[in-house]
């Protein structure tokens, strides 16, 4: 059964791609309307998106991340407008239900979302405020992360924001480093055994398609594939990234030149896109 492709949807992959109009339609025809699939789709065509999808969907609102040293949150409140989002009392609910997720410590997002506040639940209190501004008002993510320290980045306009923990303290300039580095590049995951391996899969099967259509003997496919795949790795994960103060120095290089001893032991990032 075939999918009708509308002018927002190619829009949508416009936008969350950077590919051209009607690659992105004819992507989404071949796709059956499957985003996920049409990301592919253009990639293997050797059109050239972002590795990182995660944001595709987020919409307007606040991300704010905080910590107490040992242990970090990252919170996002979402509306429909900028407009909204700008309002002195929707940052200042941002920032009182973060500082709730930092101190009472919730398990997951539906146990932030029943804590209390203002003599109501958090999830109530964001309805209160869906009937008083007339938009649409969520609760839509939390991540949490404890280790020997945590900083918390929250890049400017609070659109993105991260938090990033280390096996000991580290001098505060090292770790505020590494933390914009995790804003800045977005890596998927900490180290190479850390990516998903539903991710690693289709980078592959991407690298195998791409190889196959520059002409490559198959016999040279997988070893040119596994080429892709380390680098992929050096782009795509925390430790082995560049530095971006550095391109000499790998991140875990930066980190250990400040301390020998000291490991990064995770990261949370969320963007609105």
């Amino acid at each position: 059964m075939s999918v009708t492709i509308t002018a927002s949807d190619v829009n949508k992959l416009r936008t969350m791609t950077g590919a051209g109009m009607m690659d992105c339609k004819k992507a989404l025809t071949e796709a059956n309307g499957d985003f996920e699939a049409a990301v592919d789709i253009l990639r293997k065509k050797g059109q050239k998106v972002a590795a990182n999808r995660s944001e595709r969907d987020a919409k307007e609102g606040l991300v704010v991340a905080k910590s107490n040293g040992t242990r970090g949150i990252v919170t996002v409140l979402n509306c429909e407008t900028d407009f909204v989002a700008k309002n002195e009392d929707f940052d200042r609910t941002a920032n009182a239900f973060a500082e709730i997720a930092l101190n009472s410590k919730p398990a997951d997002l539906s146990a932030l979302v029943a804590l209390p506040y203002e003599g109501v639940s958090i999830g109530e209190k964001v309805i209160e405020m869906v009937g008083k501004i007339g938009e649409k008002i969520e609760l839509s993510g939390y991540e949490q992360h404890e280790a020997g320290m945590v900083i918390a980045y929250n890049h400017p306009g609070n659109k993105l924001a991260c938090i990033v923990g280390f096996s000991k303290v580290v001098p505060e300039n090292v770790a505020k480093d590494i933390a914009m580095q995790v804003a800045a590049m977005a890596p998927v995951a900490l180290d190479k055994e850390d990516v998903d391996q539903e991710m690693l899969n289709r980078e592959l099967e991407i690298a195998r398609e791409l190889i196959r259509a520059e002409g490559k003997p198959e016999d040279m496919v997988e070893k040119i594939a596994q080429g892709k795949i380390n680098k992929f790795y050096k782009e795509s994960t925390l430790v082995n990234q560049e530095f971006i103060k550095d391109g000499k120095k790998t991140v875990a290089q930066y980190l250990a030149d400040a301390d020998k001893e000291a490991k990064i032991t995770g990261f949370k990032r969320i963007a609105l896109g």
